[in-house]
Formats: structure tokens, sequence, C-alpha cells
């Protein structure tokens, strides 16, 4: 049985639809995603529907946004306000609708399906705007304004529009989403329900994605993330596969941003909220840390049956870096300082192994920058074994019991990792990809997992774990 912390929303069998990838936006890269359609559309009715993997909390991060340039400029926008849902549009430097939700959305191990329903020809001034998050309308707001009758939204026109950003100028983008998007829709002329979109599985009873059976409508985009050109055409990562061509302009997007973590098969990340100690510092969609000071951190998936593989790709460390695996409930400065009941088990860059039962001991290879550490942890045996660059240093730990997830920890000084879980052989850009996969055909992985190991993935999690 495995557990997630916060628990991911994606469900493990999914039937007929699989969503095959997302597109991972790094706020420091200022990625995002644009387009100026050539001519207006319906702008009383339409829907936005997006599944977003959030990689923090603690900024404004945009999902979709329009506006026009000149002063003072017009926009509507769709975006995250640190936990909160935010709607916005505004013209003549007075807003025509503000919501902003009561609901926070703060787990960042979860895929969360997020629909936009706008019609202003209701008579119902509340049934003008109606959002969703997995299903669930939200109906309790903490600044509830909304549109007049038969307003005009700025939006769905030809003026810019973004995903993955705002914009508020009408020539550039603001509030970089820091996460994943995927099977992103944009429905012109007609005010959808969450239902056109997805569906409660039988089974688990998680909100899984399904394929939509819309009507697009002139200035209508169904974004997959099946491309990896930078063009805008059909392509690139910002293709559309509606069928209208509506095709989105790259910025600071790469073909190794295409992942496939998706709401169809949820994959495991660093967590930041799970930071122990220390000062560490996220990125590329939770998957790279800078950590120094001592600090800590674990993945969001811990195990206690099964066989996984993981592989980390260490970047610099100018102290010393570990690599190795925790049990969760862990909350001191250092783990193997005496305080605390949890255990963890390293594979530390100088050669040497630890456990919180004694001091270093000689283990392996000392590894270094541009080196890839492998983790094959099998539950079912109680044992963790760890490679370098492909090569067995053999079994590290046994009488392993209990959960466990990933863990790093540094010491001193600024040790960097990009952990790699079956999301991107390419390490973010920093090794060319070798993409391959489990036994179960998930993952992309730089090496082969071994024989009978698998990607920590919801799918995977389902069957094994």
């Amino acid at each position: 049985m495995a557990f997630l912390i916060g628990g991911a929303n994606s469900a493990a069998d999914t039937g007929p639809y699989n969503i095959d990838n997302s597109c991972r936006f790094n706020d420091d890269d200022s990625a995002c995603l644009s387009w100026t359609p050539a001519s207006a559309g319906n702008r009383k009715t339409f829907t936005f529907s997006t599944w977003v993997k959030r990689a923090n909390t603690g900024s404004t991060t945009g999902l979709f946004g329009s506006s026009t340039t000149g002063s003072p400029t017009e926009r509507f926008t769709i975006l995250f306000v640190s936990e909160c849902l935010y709607i916005q549009d505004r013209a003549s430097d007075e807003n025509q609708l503000v919501l902003h939700s009561d609901n926070i959305f703060r787990d960042l191990s979860a895929w969360y399906h997020v629909v936009v329903a706008i019609d202003t020809t209701q008579g119902t001034e509340a049934n003008r705007v109606k959002a969703y998050v997995n299903n669930t309308q939200i109906t309790s707001w903490d600044s509830e304004s909304y549109p007049s009758q038969n307003l005009d939204i700025q939006a769905n026109f030809d003026i810019l529009h973004t995903v993955g950003a705002r914009t508020t100028n009408g020539t550039s983008a603001t509030s970089f989403l820091d996460g994943y998007m995927s099977d992103t829709y944009f429905v012109d002329g007609s005010a959808e329900a969450p239902t056109e979109f997805g569906e409660t599985d039988e089974d688990s009873g998680i909100w899984k994605p399904k394929k939509a059976g819309v009507t697009f409508g002139t200035n209508g985009f169904k974004l997959v993330f099946k491309g990896t050109g930078t063009d805008q055409d059909a392509s690139g990562i910002g293709a559309d596969t509606s069928g209208n061509d509506n095709h989105f302009a790259v910025t600071n997007l790469v073909a190794t941003d295409q992942t496939t973590d998706t709401p169809t098969n949820n994959f495991c990340t660093l967590n930041p909220i799970d930071k122990l100690a220390g000062s560490i510092t996220f990125s590329e969609g939770n998957l790279k840390a800078a950590v120094d000071d001592n600090g800590n951190t674990r993945g969001n998936f811990f195990v206690n049956s099964g066989k996984w593989y993981w592989e980390t790709l260490i970047v610099s460390g100018d102290s010393v870096s570990t690599v190795g695996i925790a049990e969760p409930g862990y909350y001191s400065g250092n783990l193997f300082d005496g305080s605390s009941t949890a255990k963890g088990y390293i594979y530390i860059n100088d050669g040497n192994k630890r456990s919180p039962a004694g001091s270093a001991g000689a283990y392996g290879d000392s590894y270094a920058d541009d080196d890839i550490i492998g983790v094959a942890l099998n539950m079912d045996d109680g044992e963790v074994t760890f490679y370098k660059n492909n090569a067995t240093q053999d079994v590290a730990f046994s009488s392993l019991s209990g959960d466990h997830g990933i863990y790093y920890q540094g010491y001193g000084g600024t040790a960097t990792v990009i952990l790699n879980t079956g999301h991107d052989s390419s390490f973010a850009g920093n090794k060319t990809a070798q993409n391959n996969a489990d036994e179960n055909g998930y993952g992309d992985f730089y090496y082969s997992p071994p024989n009978g190991f698998y990607a920590l993935c919801t799918k995977n999690l389902a069957e094994y774990g």
C-alpha cells in the first residue's frame, strides 16, 4: 500500500481516455503560451477548462488571461492568488467582475481540474460566472462581484491571450505559472459544466478527465501538449488540436518541458510544503532542489510494498550531498541528530552510507557533478540499492519496513539535484533524453529501470503499491 502527502487527485484506472502529456511551466523562466485571435468570438458566453498541478502556493500564478494595449488596459484573467482561485474582468480602470475564493488549493501533489464558465446573458447574476474545481462549484467567495447582464467580457476578441500566465498590457505576460498544465480547453459560444470534461471514477470516486464532445466555436482551442516544437504551428508545444488551428506561440518553453506527469497518471515530485529544515529552493515543477544549510526535503509519495525506481542528477555540490530514502513524520533539523524516531538511509557523495543507527561507513563509489544516482527501493524484500551511472553499488540497507519515500539532504554549502521519477529523462534539459520506460511502459528514464522495478506513478501504485 502507498500513500501520498495530501492525496493526489489522479485516478489509477482511467478507462479509455488517457492523457499522455502535460507541459511544465517554470516561473523563473517566464514561460507561457500566447495567441491573438484574428477576430471576435462570443464575448458574453465561453468556457475555460484545464487540469493544473501547482508547484508552489506563495505567489500569483496565471492560468489564462487576455488584455488590450493602451491606457487604461482592459483585461480578463483566471489565476491563483497564493492558495485561492481568482477571476477578474476589468475595463476603464474599474472591475466589472471579481471573484476571490474562500476555498484554498494548496495540495502540491494533486492535479486540480479548474472550469470557469461565463454566460453574462443570464438573468440571475450568480449564474453569469460559475467556477468549479474537481466538479465542485465554488459558491463561497471572499470577494464577490458579478458582471452586469449582457456584458462583453475582455476576452475572446483580437487581443493578446495567454495560457500559463496572465497579461495586463496587451503585449507581454506576467504572473507566470509554476507547475504543470494538461488537457486545456477554450470553448467559444457555450458555458459548459465540468461534466463535459470529466467524470467520477466508479471504483475510486476520484474526479478524472474524459473526452469532451464540445463544439469549439470560432476561437475555441484544445491544448494537449503532444508537440515539442517551439514554432506556432501544429507541431509546436502550443498546438491547437481542436481542428481550428488556433495555435499558440511559445515563450521560454522547450521540448523537455513536455512531461509524462498527467491527471491520468500522476508522478511523484518533491514537496515544498514538506521541507524539513534549512534553505531549499525548488524549481522545474518541484523536480529541482538547491539544498543548503542542512536542508532536508522529501517526495510526496511513500510506499511500504512494491519495487520502485527513480533517478537523481547531481547538478552541483560544493558540500556533502546525499541521496536516499526516509520515513514520513520527521520534523527536526537533521535526520541523524537523534531527536527524531523517524529513520532515513542515505548514500553520501564521498561513497559512504549512513543510517540513524550508526556513523557513516564504506559503501560504494564516490559521486560528483553530472553523475546520475539511481535508487531501487524494494519494499517487498525490505532493501534499497543505489546505482551510480547505471552501475549497481549493491544492497545498501536491508530489513526495511513501514513507509519510505524519496529524501535529499545537504550539509553546509549547496547541493543542487534534479529528480526524475519518470517525468523527463533529460533532467530539464541538462542531459540528452534516453526515453526508457519501465516494464509497464510508464515513465521516461535515462537508464532502464532494473527488472521488476517501476516508476512512482499512480497507475503503478494502484497495481503494486
